[in-house]
């Protein structure tokens, strides 16, 4: 028997947050020996910062990694925040899930992330705290697209995949979803989004 979905799960960067690496690339680049554009690639969806998304190396490696690689010549506590503030809020996303909320259906996020993220979002966006549950990549040591995490996600929530709804920006991310029986939407903007949302009987016209 079909179980009609109960709650929603979020990505976080490019459906709840927009981010962008060249902001964090040239603070970074005035104390490397190399170019903002050779920091990004570094950075970037790169070996290096998968290492660090799915727990491999904590922050303190990573920090020095990216010393030995670019000459950056900054302390730590200077680099962190250099590296973390390239977020922005996607709001008419934000109150989506605050509306979510008031409806008591539970919301999660589902993301493949680093610790030094998190924490400038928690910081710096009130929205972030109000989730029933986080599956952050560094945590689990496992990041999207690989199967496992998924399973994770559905051990968290409580919930069975048919009553999940899953938002996500890239195709290969909600992929598996799908292939598991969640519904899934691929994230391309607020109103479609929210279109969807009400075509399965989550939100109301």
């Amino acid at each position: 028997m079909a179980h009609p979905p109960r709650t929603v799960i979020f990505d976080l960067g490019k459906v709840l947050v927009d981010f962008d690496y060249a902001i964090s690339a040239t603070k970074l680049a005035a104390k490397c020996k190399i170019s903002p554009r050779e920091v990004q690639s570094l950075i970037d969806h790169s070996p290096l910062l998968f290492r660090y998304e799915t727990g491999t190396i904590d922050k303190s490696e990573f920090y020095r990694e990216v010393c030995k690689l670019t000459g950056y010549c900054g302390a730590q506590n200077e680099f962190e925040p250099g590296f973390s503030d390239i977020f922005s809020p996607i709001e008419p996303m934000i109150a989506l899930q605050a509306d979510l909320r008031r409806r008591e259906i539970p919301t999660f996020i589902l993301s493949n992330t680093n610790d030094l993220a998190v924490g400038h979002i928690h910081r710096t966006f009130p929205f972030f705290s109000n989730f029933d549950g986080y599956i952050f990549s560094y945590e689990q040591r496992v990041m999207k697209p690989q199967p496992q995490i998924y399973e994770i996600a559905e051990k968290v929530t409580g919930f069975a995949p048919g009553e999940i709804v899953y938002i996500d920006d890239r195709l290969e991310n909600i992929e598996p979803g799908a292939r598991r029986g969640w519904n899934v939407i691929h994230h391309q903007s607020p109103n479609k989004t929210i279109a969807q949302l009400k075509a399965l009987g989550l939100l109301e016209d």
